[in-house]
C-alpha cells in the first residue's frame, strides 16, 4: 500500500497482496533504560545495528505533505506477516480491502437482539454488530466516542472550508477539542463509578452533566462554544426528566417501539438545545451552525418512533439544512462552501443517530485491551480515578490559512478590513445576574459574541479590537480564568498562557526537537536521555491534544517531530500538530502506532540533517519495525486464535491475538518464533512493572538457540500494562 497526500489532494494505490498491514508495520510499546552488554548506550547500539541492516530497503517510497511531513512506507517484500488477509489502512475510497483489523472482544454467543452485519465484516475482524440502544449513560458515552472519531476524520475538511465569521481555518480543530473535552469528562465519570464496584454505573443525569461541563470548560472558538451550549441545553432536559420521572408516553402522547419515553426526551432535549444556543449568541446569523441545529430540532419534533428514529430524522434534516447554508450567507456563497460549523454539527448529530441505532464506539487497541490485565504477580495498585471530570487546559489554536490557501475574508470592506484584531476567550466564575450587563458591554466592544454556561460558570468568546477592555469587562463581572487572546493578524508568535514562566517565552528556541508519547517511566527516561521530550500515557488515560501542545511548547524548537506511538492517538496528535503549526512551529507527524516504532525512529534521529531528510529516515526506521505484546485475559472472550478464558496469556502480533497460553515466557517464545520466521535481525524486549528479569533471560537464551545472528536488547520499561512488549527490526 502506498499513500501519497498533499494539501487538498489525496491519491491512493492499493495492492492486493500486502507484505505487511498498515502504513507502518506496527510495533507495540518499547522500552526503557539500560545499556547493552558491550557498554554502549541503548539507542547508540540500535543506530549502529541499523547501519548495515540488510532487511531495510535501499529505496523507500514516501509521500510528504508540503512543508510538513506525514509519510507512508512501501514495506520491503522479504517481510511477511501472520495476518490472515491484506487490509486497507489508508482509507482509499472504493478500495475493496478491509479496514483496520478489529480483534473481537465480546463473550461467546450473540446477545439477545444482536444483529450481525456480515457485509461489513473485514478479514480478521469480528462481525459488525448493531444493538438498539436506549438513551442512557452508556449511549451518551458511545455518542461522545463516535462524535470524537467522526470529527477527527473530518477535521481537516472542516478547517479547509472555514470562512465565517473569520477565515482562520480552525473550526474543525476547535470542534474536535470541544468534543474531546466532553468525552474525557464522561469517561472520568465512568471511571469514578468503576472504582466503587462492578455493579456501579453512572446515571443518565451523571453522564449528560459531565458531557455538558466538559464541553463548556474545553470549548474552543465560536462554533465550539455554541456546540457546548447545545450540549448544555440537552443536558438540562435529560437530567430534569429523569429526576422528575417524566412519562413521555403520557406527556407527548407518543407511542412506538423501543422506548417512547426516550423519544420524547430527545425531542425536548434538541428543542431546548437550540433555544439555549440562540440565547447565548448576541446576534444570531442564519446559514450557520445555529440554522443546522434548528432544522434538526424541528425534524425531531415531527418524527415518529423510538429515540433512534428521532435521531435519524434530526440527522437527515441537519444534512439538508447544511446544503442550504450557501444560499443563506453571502460569505459562504462567494467561497462556494457550506458552513464549517454546520458541517461539524452534522458529524455530531450523525454520531448520536449511530449511537442510538446501536453502532458501537470506534474500535481501538486500547479498547480491545479492556478485557485484558497484567498477570496477578506483576500487577500493581492502580491509581485512583480522578475525583472530578475536568481535563487539563488546552491552548487555543491560532488562526492560519486553510488547506486550500487563504480564504477571502467575509467581513473585508473596500479600502480596509473591518474584522476585529483579537479573539478573546475565557472562563468566568460569576453570578448569573452579572451576565446580562457583561453581554451588553462586550457586544459594544466587538462581534461574534457568545456567552454560554450557567450555575456560576460561563464561557465567554468575543472578537474585539481592544482585548484589554474585554478582559476588564470579565473582571468587573466575576473572576475570569484560562484567558486566551489570539491576534488574527499575528506574525506567528503566540502569547504565553497565563502562569507560563517568562523564561519559556524568552529562551532562544532550538532548531529541532522530538516529542514522543510513552507508556512507562523507563521508556520516558530512555527518550529523555536521547534528547526527546516525553509525554506520559497512563493506563486508560491517553494524553489529550492540549498536553501534546504543551509538550511541543516545552521542547521550544522551530521544528518538531511528533511520535504518537499509538493508533488511538492519531487524531489527537494531528489536532495538536495543527495548533502548533498555527503558532509558527514546523511539525512533522510520523504516524507511529506503538512505542517500539517511536524508539526505532528516535535511534536514527540526526538533528544536523535537513528536516525532511531526518523525518524520512525516522519514518523508514519505524516502518522496519514490527511489534507484539503479551497480555492477560480479564474474562472469557472470542479471539482470532480461539476462545480464551480469564487468566490466559494472550500473544498479540500487530494487534491480533495469535497465541493463547498459560505461561508468560512460553507464550512469548512462541510469539517470537512466529515473528522471526518472517525475518529480522534485532529483538527488543520491554519488561513491564513487576516482571522478573528471569523472563527476559529465558527469552534471550531462546532467541540465541533458535535464531542465529539475531541480536536481543532488553529494557526495563516500567509500564503497568501490558507486561511484555516485543519489537522486531
Amino acid at each position: 500500500m502506498l499513500g501519497f497526500q498533499r494539501r487538498g489532494v489525496r491519491r491512493c494505490e492499493c495492492e492486493i497482496a500486502l507484505p505487511k498491514p498498515g502504513p507502518l508495520p506496527q510495533t507495540s510499546q518499547l522500552a526503557a533504560t539500560g545499556y547493552s552488554k558491550d557498554g554502549s548506550p541503548p539507542l547508540t547500539r540500535r543506530r549502529q545495528a541499523r547501519t548495515e541492516n540488510p532487511c531495510v530497503p535501499k529505496s523507500v517510497v514516501t509521500g510528504i505533505t508540503r512543508g510538513d511531513v506525514l509519510i507512508f512506507i512501501r514495506q520491503p517484500e522479504q517481510h511477511t506477516t501472520t495476518a490472515p488477509a491484506p487490509r486497507n489502512y489508508h482509507g482509499c475510497p472504493g478500495c475493496d480491502l478491509s479496514s483496520r483489523p478489529r480483534p473481537p472482544a465480546f463473550p461467546p454467543g450473540p446477545a439477545p437482539g444482536l444483529v450481525c452485519d456480515h457485509r461489513s465484516t473485514a478479514p480478521g475482524s469480528p462481525r459488525r454488530t448493531h444493538v438498539p440502544h436506549t438513551l442512557d449513560a452508556a449511549a451518551v458515552r458511545t455518542w461522545c466516542a463516535l462524535a470524537l472519531d467522526a470529527l477527527g476524520r473530518a477535521r481537516e475538511e472542516i478547517d479547509a472550508i472555514n470562512v465565517y465569521p473569520v477565515p482562520d481555518g480552525d473550526t474543525g480543530t476547535n470542534l474536535y477539542l470541544t468534543v474531546e473535552s466532553a468525552a474525557r469528562a464522561v469517561d472520568a465519570v465512568f471511571d469514578g463509578h468503576a472504582t466503587t464496584g462492578p455493579a456501579s454505573r453512572p446515571t443518565l443525569p451523571d453522564a449528560v452533566r459531565a458531557m455538558a461541563h466538559g464541553a463548556l470548560i474545553g470549548a474552543r472558538g465560536n462554533s465550539g462554544t455554541i456546540l457546548a451550549q447545545l450540549l448544555r441545553g440537552m443536558a438540562e432536559v435529560l437530567a430534569a426528566d429523569v429526576a422528575q420521572g417524566v412519562d413521555d408516553a403520557d406527556a407527548e402522547g407518543m407511542g412506538g417501539m423501543g422506548g417512547p419515553d426516550d423519544a420524547g426526551q430527545l425531542r425536548r432535549a434538541l428543542r431546548r438545545a437550540v433555544e439555549s444556543a440562540y440565547e447565548g449568541v448576541a446576534r444570531p446569523v442564519e446559514g450557520t451552525i445555529l440554522t443546522v441545529a434548528a432544522a434538526a430540532a424541528d425534524a425531531a419534533a415531527e418524527a415518529q418512533g423510538d429515540s433512534a428514529a428521532v435521531a435519524r430524522a434530526a440527522d437527515e434534516a441537519a444534512r439538508s439544512a447544511l446544503a442550504m447554508t450557501p444560499g443563506q450567507l453571502d460569505a459562504l456563497s462567494r467561497a462556494g462552501v457550506v458552513d464549517s460549523g454546520g458541517l461539524g454539527l452534522v458529524e455530531v448529530i450523525g454520531a448520536l443517530a449511530r449511537a442510538l441505532s446501536g453502532e458501537t464506539a470506534p474500535w481501538s487497541p486500547r479498547g480491545a485491551r479492556a478485557w485484558t490485565r497484567p498477570p496477578a504477580p506483576y500487577r500493581q495498585h492502580p491509581e485512583p480515578a480522578p475525583p472530578h471530570a475536568e481535563p487539563p487546559p488546552h491552548a487555543e489554536p491560532r488562526p492560519r490559512a486553510s488547506a486550500h490557501g487563504p480564504m477571502p475574508c467575509p467581513t473585508a470592506a473596500p479600502g480596509g478590513s473591518t474584522t476585529p484584531a483579537f479573539e478573546v476567550i475565557y472562563l468566568l466564575d460569576a453570578d448569573d445576574t452579572a451576565i446580562p450587563r457583561l453581554r451588553t458591554r462586550l457586544d459594544a466592544l466587538g462581534d461574534s459574541l457568545v456567552v454560554v454556561g450557567g450555575d456560576g460558570l460561563w464561557n465567554v468568546h468575543v472578537h474585539v479590537d481592544d482585548a484589554g477592555a474585554a478582559v476588564e469587562a470579565g473582571i468587573d463581572a466575576g473572576r475570569p480564568h484560562r484567558i486566551r487572546i489570539t491576534h488574527f493578524a499575528g506574525s506567528g508568535a503566540t502569547a504565553a498562557a497565563p502562569g507560563e514562566p517568562a523564561a519559556a517565552r524568552t529562551r532562544e528556541p532550538a532548531q529541532r526537537a522530538v516529542v514522543a508519547v510513552v507508556p512507562g517511566e523507563g521508556l520516558a527516561a530512555l527518550c529523555t536521555d536521547a534528547g526527546a521530550t516525553a509525554v506520559a500515557a497512563r493506563p486508560g488515560e491517553p494524553p489529550a491534544s492540549g498536553e501534546l501542545v504543551d509538550a511541543i511548547r516545552r521542547a521550544n524548537a522551530r521544528e518538531v517531530v511528533l511520535l504518537p506511538n499509538d493508533p488511538e492517538l492519531q487524531h489527537t496528535a494531528a489536532a495538536a500538530a495543527e495548533q502548533a503549526r498555527a503558532e509558527g512551529v514546523r511539525v512533522a507527524l510520523i504516524p507511529t502506532r506503538a512505542a517500539v516504532q517511536g524508539i526505532a525512529a528516535l535511534a536514527v534521529h540526526e538533528p544536523a540533517r535537513r528536516f525532511d531528510e531526518d523525518v524520512v529516515a525516522m519514518t523508514s526506521a519505524a516502518g522496519a519495525t514490527r511489534y507484539a505484546e503479551l497480555a492477560v485475559a480479564e474474562r472469557q472472550a472470542w479471539t482470532m486464535a480461539g476462545v480464551c478464558q480469564a487468566g490466559d496469556v494472550l500473544g498479540l502480533i500487530d494487534g491480533d491475538v495469535v497465541v493463547i497460553g498459560s505461561d508468560l515466557a512460553v507464550t512469548a517464545g512462541t510469539v517470537l518464533d512466529r515473528m522471526l520466521a518472517a525475518g529480522g535481525e534485532m529483538v527488543t524486549l520491554v519488561l513491564g512493572a513487576g516482571v522478573p528479569d528471569a523472563v527476559a533471560d529465558r527469552l534471550e537464551r531462546h532467541v540465541r538457540g533458535a535464531h542465529l545472528a539475531v541480536d536481543t536488547v532488553v529494557y526495563r520499561g516500567g509500564q503497568q500494562s501490558p507486561p511484555l512488549l516485543i519489537g522486531i527490526e
